[in-house]
């Protein structure tokens, strides 16, 4: 199989202003917001060969655990990718950082055991695509971790969402978008959701279009077998999980 479906500009992404931003504020964020021990829940348990989609500037490089034996960390914006790098020298475990689009990830099919995204959906061009491709590199009954943030709860907040990804939102903050669906987007591109709770960044204090978020595990579905069957669709609850509250959550 072709290491990915067509080719993609190395630097695919740029936004250097937005990059300098977020660079500053996703350290407050983990310092000040609770977003660090977010990032080690997200993480933890992983093993094996990790591929994380948009690195950013590679916060989440120290929270992996030791059972990792490698990261192949992808993040098209420029910028920031050069902040990942001197990040992956500190990490505990091998992390290697390379250019490319989550739409056609620059690696083989079937390879990895996990893959991470954080706060990367947003941004996306098209999301389908790329967690088509996710699906792709992950081998059967690998798990997706995820934490993302979009669309929140109740009419006033998702009509703010979508006026905002309408208009401002996404040329102010490089291409975010705050309504969108991960968990709906992450069922249909075929995963199933093992567990998932919602939760707000920041947990307490005004609540921000962006504050809404959902952290969990979903896992690609095992190869079919000779009668048809697909073994381990790893969806427990056909629900999306458990929220934070213990209730079970029906987006």
């Amino acid at each position: 199989m072709p290491l990915r479906r067509s080719k993609v500009p190395r630097d695919a992404v740029h936004h250097p202003l937005f990059a300098r931003f977020y660079a500053r504020i996703s350290v407050v964020a983990d310092l000040r917001g609770g977003v660090a021990a977010h990032r080690t829940e997200l993480l933890s348990g992983l093993s094996g060969r990790v591929i994380e989609i948009g690195a950013g500037n590679g916060l989440n490089f120290a929270h992996y655990p030791s059972a990792v034996s490698e990261v192949v960390a992808i993040e098209p914006e420029r910028s920031l990718r050069q902040l990942a790098v001197q990040a992956a020298l500190d990490a505990d475990v091998p992390v290697d950082v390379v250019p490319g689009a989550a739409e056609a990830l620059p690696v083989k099919s079937e390879a990895y055991d996990a893959a991470v995204v954080s706060l990367v959906l947003c941004s996306v061009r098209d999301v389908p695509r790329a967690l088509s491709e996710i699906r792709r590199v992950l081998r059967p009954g690998g798990e997706l971790r995820f934490f993302e943030h979009g669309r929140g709860e109740g009419r006033a907040m998702v009509a703010t969402q979508r006026a905002l990804d309408r208009t401002v939102w996404p040329v102010l903050f490089g291409g975010c978008h705050t309504a969108r669906d991960p968990i709906a987007e992450i069922r249909a591109a075929g995963f199933g959701i093992e567990a998932c709770r919602r939760l707000f960044v920041p947990e307490q204090g005004v609540k921000l279009p962006s504050s809404p978020c959902v952290l969990g595990v979903a896992r690609k579905p095992m190869e079919t077998d000779v009668t048809g069957d697909t073994k381990g669709t790893g969806d427990t609850n056909g629900t999306g999980g458990t929220n934070s509250t213990g209730d079970t959550d029906a987006a």
